[in-house]
């Protein structure tokens, strides 16, 4: 067990690193941030920052150096920087969750290996393969990039109708590996968060309902409005994969919920998520606490909520409407501390919580 007092160290100072960091304080622990940008949101809480890149070997020493375990807030984190940390110091989750999340196919083989089902998926290397890719699913389909991308960048969407070409599709994405996902006929976006410790304990949150604009999650609701059974198969889905990846914290996994219910599982993030953020207000311990309670050896903390919720991101001018917010009652306002907003980006959430029934 990590004991308070000792230091975390966080690669990445976004907001999800800030709020890492404030929790991380609330047990007692001191936080370091290697964050390539002085002025990141995570710097205005954290005891320490490091202002350097992902790959900087120096700054990476001096992050092993200060901290006693470290962890990471975003999928993207250099692998390799992963793995050097981990020659000397603990690295939760492990650089293995990084190599998996951090390209969709790997990602997709691996999920399909553990019996989770997912989309139809075509690896994408040129555009001939898109056209035969396209062909088999009737001239529809989502084509990401394999690597890198997030809040609906590196995707273009096949619809099926006249004018669309695997050309203009293909350059869309950069020209870059990709792959093509079968377009589902879903009723409900849904996600999970789930954490594990060292000793394979698990506990895993109630199912959020999440609905999306533009690529980026607009809410999250709790309760969801699909049935007990399949929200059951995504905590199972979730418990599978924590289990084969060996994972230590918390993840968020995404799914999309059918008509005939079957479950098929989006993505996951090797790291808190935003669609997690309710947890935050509704539950005695977050999402973010959990991550610090698992990865310093602590015991995990109930996960039961005790409202029922709604989760809102403020994106851009929303950040406007703070003093209106603030004025409601049971709205659980939290800011990421950023001076400018612009558009699609996350300026802060509100979690507006009522009695659970």
């Amino acid at each position: 067990m990590i004991s308070a007092g000792s230091t975390i160290g966080i690669i990445g100072g976004g907001q999800l690193g800030r709020m890492l960091a404030i929790a991380a304080a609330r047990l007692g622990y001191r936080t370091v941030i290697l964050e390539p940008q002085a002025d990141c949101p995570a710097a205005q809480v954290a005891n320490e920052v490091i202002t350097a890149a992902y790959d900087d070997h120096d700054a990476l020493e001096r992050l092993a150096e200060l901290s006693d375990v470290i962890t990471y807030e975003f999928e993207n984190v250099p692998v390799d920087s992963a793995e050097l940390l981990s020659e000397t110091k603990s690295v939760f989750p492990p650089a293995e969750a990084l190599k998996v999340s951090q390209d969709r196919v790997t990602e997709k083989r691996f999920l399909n290996k553990l019996g989770i089902q997912t989309a139809q998926w075509r690896v994408v290397e040129n555009e001939v393969e898109l056209e035969a890719a396209l062909l088999a699913f009737g001239g529809k389909g989502i084509l990401k990039t394999r690597r890198f991308g997030y809040d609906g960048k590196g995707q273009a969407k096949f619809s099926g109708v006249p004018g669309e070409t695997a050309k203009a599709g293909f350059a869309a994405v950069g020209n870059a590996p990709s792959i093509l996902e079968a377009l589902v006929d879903f009723t409900h976006e849904i996600s999970v968060i789930a954490a594990r410790d060292e000793a394979g304990n698990i506990r895993v949150y109630d199912i959020a309902e999440n609905v999306h604009k533009d690529g980026i999650l607009v809410s999250s609701t709790v309760p969801v409005s699909v049935s007990s059974t399949m929200a059951g198969l995504a905590a199972d889905a979730a418990r599978k994969l924590l289990e084969g990846l060996n994972y230590v914290g918390v993840l968020g996994m995404e799914f999309f919920a059918l008509a005939n219910g079957t479950l098929l599982a989006n993505e996951f993030a090797p790291r808190v998520h935003n669609s997690g953020h309710w947890t935050e207000a509704a539950c005695a311990v977050s999402q973010f606490e959990q991550h610090i309670r698992a990865i310093t050896g602590l015991p995990l903390g109930d996960t039961r909520r005790h409202s029922d919720c709604v989760m809102e991101n403020l994106i851009g001018d929303d950040i406007a409407r703070v003093p209106e917010i603030l004025k409601e009652s049971g709205a659980v306002v939290h800011l990421y501390g950023k001076a400018e907003a612009r558009p699609g980006r996350k300026m802060g959430h509100v979690t507006r919580i009522t009695k659970r029934l």
